[in-house]
């Protein structure tokens, strides 16, 4: 795109405030070789780099961080706000997958976004933070049969991650928040929307136009997420904050026992002792871009924080997995968990334009190279302008009609919204069509019944993996998206929307019926990357599950698992809050485990 190569070449000269490079390696060569790690992390992730960052609070303890993708520093569009659909595949910043053909998407197979960079997802996601309701993280301690998974006892967690910031225009947010749930003196940026568009009033004006289900809420970080409010993103000065810049800013990189490798790619964790509970200490490792194998030994653990679609491919490599599957694919089965890349859930997500009486629009913007030139030299010089913040300055979430929820509600409780709504001004992702300005509600299924899972299909560790995420698999969740379109529709109808929206476009202006809206939907979802459960927590000693609730893996010793993919449900949210907070409590749980 001309845009990318425009920041690119104009960036050059305005990069010096980013992420110091200075203890980072980029060759896997140049780890020492007279170093013992307490502590191997593989991936440098949304989760990873905060255990990476707590356990080398103590001076002691030496950490090593292998992460496959390259540094962050300088990747322009993952500085930008405005730019990160830009990191959408085909990216070097991303795995580049694709999924296996989806049956509830009319036997489509679609991207599936996975970062490839250090951060991991928090370097390339669309920057929203939403944390779910408090009755997501109390069904986790119900089911896993730990307390400190509970709202109450994780809220802490979310405080001590978060810095929150004032927006980029330092406008008064006098009930655009709620200040009591937030914490102030974390790593991770939070903050409100710093460049108004011309459709913020009209949407806080339909609040109270649309009916209950879209009522104005104050904060829905404050566990109950119920109704529309300002979104909040991880933004801090108009740059992103993500766990490469939160995390491992300067001030951390700079301790001596602190070690992150760059484009270094795990194959395997190798067992380094036999008996009743074999221990995983080992990593098997090579250059990203190929070469040979290396190994090396933590003294301690290895943590595995590759994410909910790296982290089943390692351990089914490593010959931890359902021992018939493996076996078929010429694997020796070493640990037999059948629940290893099982479980799998994620959010469906649908973008429904409406033809909006306006230029002043994404469009507008995105269409022309002048004015696109103009925002990035705004956003380079003094980071102003509409490059400052993300896609969006709105989210609501919503619970279907009683009626129409089962017995055997998928969502986790009463005060927990089925699907969600962000209202933009344009089209988000991808390019702008040729003519036309519009107004999008994007809809998401965010407490789907749909499970998938995560598969191999070689015993080469290098191979893909099979993801089946499952999307709209269920009839519940097809009914979920189907009335979510009805409720942005409602919502667009709204007394405030008169004048300003003409009707719907696109393939949405034929979806007039059940039948039409159910076709529409199933040639037009797509994954909001947001997958959780391929290494699922269960109660200690249970059968089924992959990992403990203290996050270590079962039948094995010196491997846990810190990422998202141990939650057993997706969180009723976007996911890299639930991230953050996992990699917060488990990095605790090490310290207690080791008396560090």
């Amino acid at each position: 795109m001309r845009l990318h190569r425009f920041s690119l070449a104009v960036s050059s000269s305005f990069l010096s405030v980013t992420l110091s490079n200075a203890a980072l390696l980029s060759q896997i060569s140049a780890i020492p070789s007279n170093v013992k790690f307490d502590f191997i992390i593989i991936g440098g992730g949304t989760a990873g780099n905060v255990v990476a960052n707590r356990l080398s609070e103590n001076p002691k303890v030496n950490v090593l961080v292998l992460e496959a993708g390259p540094s962050n520093a300088g990747v322009i569009e993952s500085e930008v706000p405005f730019l990160a659909p830009e990191l959408t595949q085909p990216s070097p910043y991303e795995w580049n997958y694709t999924t296996t053909v989806q049956r509830g998407l009319a036997g489509r197979s679609i991207p599936y976004p996975r970062g490839h960079i250090l951060g991991g997802s928090s370097s390339t996601n669309w920057l929203v933070y939403t944390r779910g309701s408090s009755e997501d993280f109390d069904r986790y301690a119900k089911v896993t049969g730990d307390n400190g998974w509970s709202w109450n006892s994780i809220l802490p967690y979310f405080k001590k991650s978060e810095k929150w910031t004032a927006p980029s225009d330092n406008h008064n947010t006098t009930g655009q928040f709620n200040p009591s749930v937030h914490g102030f003196n974390g790593d991770v940026a939070v903050s409100l929307s710093g460049f108004p568009t011309p459709i913020d009033q009209r949407v806080i004006e339909a609040t109270s136009q649309a009916g209950n289900d879209f009522k104005f809420n104050l904060d829905f970080n404050s566990g109950k997420p119920l109704g529309l409010g300002w979104a909040q993103t991880t933004i801090n000065g108009g740059v992103r904050s993500s766990s490469a810049t939160a995390y491992l800013a300067p001030q951390f990189m700079q301790r001596k026992n602190l070690y992150v490798v760059v484009n270094a790619q795990v194959s395997r964790i190798l067992q380094t002792s036999n008996g009743n509970t074999p221990a995983f200490r080992g990593v098997e490792y090579r250059q990203s871009s190929g070469g040979p194998l290396k190994t090396l030994t933590a003294t301690k653990e290895v943590i595995l924080s590759a994410g909910t679609v790296g982290t089943p491919h390692i351990l089914l490599n490593s010959g931890i997995g359902n021992s018939q599957s493996l076996k078929a694919v010429g694997i020796k089965p070493l640990v037999n968990l059948p629940d290893v890349g099982e479980n799998l859930s994620d959010h469906p997500v649908v973008g429904n334009p409406w033809l909006a009486n306006s230029t002043n629009t994404f469009e507008t913007l995105r269409r022309s190279t002048g004015l696109t030139d103009d925002a990035m030299t705004q956003w380079l010089t003094n980071k102003t302008g509409p490059y400052i913040d993300t896609i969006l300055d709105h989210v609501g979430f919503v619970r279907l009609n009683n009626s129409l929820v089962p017995k055997s509600d998928p969502a986790a409780g009463p005060n927990t919204p089925h699907y969600e709504i962000i209202v933009s001004n344009g089209i988000p992702p991808g390019p702008a069509p040729p003519a036309g300005n519009f107004v999008v509600i994007t809809t998401i299924v965010v407490s789907p019944s749909s499970r998938g899972s995560i598969t191999i299909q070689s015993n080469n560790p290098f191979d893909a993996p099979l993801i089946d995420p499952g999307l709209l698999n269920t009839d519940f969740d097809k009914l979920a998206m189907r009335e979510a379109i009805k409720g942005a529709s409602r919502f667009i109808q709204a007394p405030a929307w008169s004048g300003y929206v003409d009707g719907p476009a696109g393939a949405l202006a034929d979806a007039v019926d059940d039948a039409s809206i159910d076709s529409y939907v199933a040639n037009n979802t797509g994954t909001l990357f947001h997958p959780v459960g391929t290494a699922s927590m269960s109660p200690k000693g249970a059968s089924s599950g992959v990992t403990d609730p203290d996050l270590l893996v079962k039948k094995v010793t010196g491997l846990r698992v810190v990422d998202v993919s141990v939650l057993p449900f997706v969180p009723s949210a976007h996911t890299q809050a639930a991230a953050y907070v996992v990699g917060e409590r488990a990095s605790d749980l090490i310290k207690k485990c080791y008396k560090l």
